[in-house]
C-alpha cells in the first residue's frame, strides 16, 4: 500500500485531471513498469503504486473521499465534515507537540486526556473530536462500527480469467483467519472483492467492518494485461508471415485459432475480439497477438539453397519507402 505518496503525484496528473487523463496516464505508466516488460528491481513496486492510485482515482466516490481526507480517506466514518476533520488533526498534532515539549505531563481535566502546551493552555482532545461527531465526547459516541480493512489477493492470469471459489488465509494481530472467497470471472488488477462483516470488530455490539481483498494479478511469462485486454507475442516463420496461415494459440480461456493475413510483418497486432478477460457487466476484453518473425538459427543445405533462390528472385527492399 502507498503510505505517504500522493496518488495524483504517482500518476503524474493534476488534481483537476479528468477521468480520461487519469486513464491515459495509468495505461502509459502500466506499460512502462509492468514487471513482465520492465526488469528493473523497483518496477514491480512502482507498478503496484500506480495500480493503487488508479484504483482510487478512477472511482468517483473514492476519489471524492481521497480529495477530502487525503491518506485517511479509508478510516474516516461517513458523514464527517472534511474541514472539521482537518482542524481536529491539526490540533491533535499540536497536542502531540505540546506533549513532547512539556515532557508528557497530563492535564488536570476530567474529560479525557489533556495535554499542556508550552503556554500552559490546555487542549482537550475530546472536545476537538466532539466537534466532528456532533458535539459529543468520544465516551458518548455510543456503539462504533468496526473499521473496514484491506488485504491483497494475488491471482494468476488464468485464475482472474476463470474466477471461482478459493480458500484464502490471512495473518493478522488476532492470528490467522481463513475465508472461502467467490472470485468473479474476469477480475482485473486493483479490483476490490468485499467480504461483508469480516473487517475490524465494532464496539458496544456495533457491526463489524468489511474486509476488502484487493486483486493483484501476478506477472505472467506469456501474457501482458491492460485492463481486460490481453497481449502476447506470436512467433511466425518467414513463410507463414509472407503467405498467411491459421495458427493455433493458447489463451487464458483455452486454445483458439488466429488467422495471419498474407504479408504480415513483425510488430503487427492481430486481434481476437472478446477473447480477453470476461466482463460480467459489459464487453469483455480483447486478445492481441503481437507478431514476431523468427528465422531458423541454422539453415540446412536445402533451406540455404531456397533462401538464396528467393533472394535472387525477389525485388522486395524493406529499407525502401513506398
Amino acid at each position: 500500500m502507498m503510505a505517504d505518496r500522493d496518488f495524483y503525484e504517482a500518476l503524474g496528473v493534476s488534481r483537476s485531471a479528468s477521468q480520461d487523463e487519469i486513464q491515459r496516464a495509468y495505461r502509459k505508466l502500466a506499460r512502462k513498469y509492468h514487471p513482465d516488460v520492465n526488469k528493473e528491481p523497483e518496477a514491480e513496486d512502482r507498478f503496484k503504486e500506480i495500480s493503487e492510485a488508479y484504483d482510487v482515482l478512477s472511482d468517483p466516490d473514492l476519489r471524492k473521499r481521497y480529495d477530502a481526507f487525503g491518506a485517511d480517506f479509508r478510516q474516516v466514518p461517513d458523514g464527517v465534515d472534511p474541514q472539521a476533520w482537518r482542524r481536529a488533526r491539526e490540533y491533535e498534532g499540536a497536542g502531540a507537540g505540546a506533549r513532547r515539549t512539556a515532557g508528557g505531563r497530563p492535564g488536570t481535566g476530567t474529560g479525557g486526556f489533556r495535554y499542556a502546551s508550552a503556554s500552559t493552555e490546555d487542549i482537550d482532545i475530546d472536545d476537538l473530536f466532539g466537534g466532528i461527531f456532533g458535539g459529543r465526547s468520544r465516551r458518548e459516541w455510543g456503539p462504533i462500527p468496526g473499521a473496514d480493512q484491506e488485504a491483497e489477493l494475488a491471482l494468476t492470469v488464468e485464475e482472474a480469467y476463470h474466477g471461482g471459489r478459493r480458500s484464502v488465509t490471512l495473518a493478522g494481530a488476532g492470528g490467522q483467519r481463513s475465508f472461502d472467497v467467490n472470485i468473479p470471472a474476469g477480475v482485473v488488477d486493483g479490483q476490490r472483492i468485499r467480504l461483508a462483516g469480516q473487517g475490524g470488530h465494532g464496539s458496544s455490539g456495533a457491526d463489524a467492518g468489511d474486509l476488502y481483498l484487493v486483486v493483484r494479478i501476478r506477472p505472467h511469462r506469456r501474457y501482458r494485461l491492460d485492463g481486460r485486454d490481453v497481449s502476447f507475442t506470436l512467433p511466425l516463420t518467414p513463410w507463414e508471415a509472407a503467405l498467411g496461415a491459421t495458427i493455433p494459440v493458447e489463451t487464458p480461456g483455452g486454445e483458439a485459432k488466429i488467422k495471419v493475413p498474407p504479408g504480415t510483418s513483425s510488430g503487427r497486432r492481430l486481434r481476437l475480439k472478446g477473447q480477453g478477460l470476461p466482463n460480467p457487466r459489459g464487453q469483455p476484453g480483447d486478445l492481441y497477438a503481437e507478431v514476431e518473425i523468427m528465422v531458423p538459427p541454422k539453415l540446412s543445405a536445402e533451406e540455404q539453397r531456397l533462401f538464396e533462390q528467393l533472394a535472387g528472385a525477389s525485388t522486395f527492399d524493406p529499407r525502401k519507402r513506398p
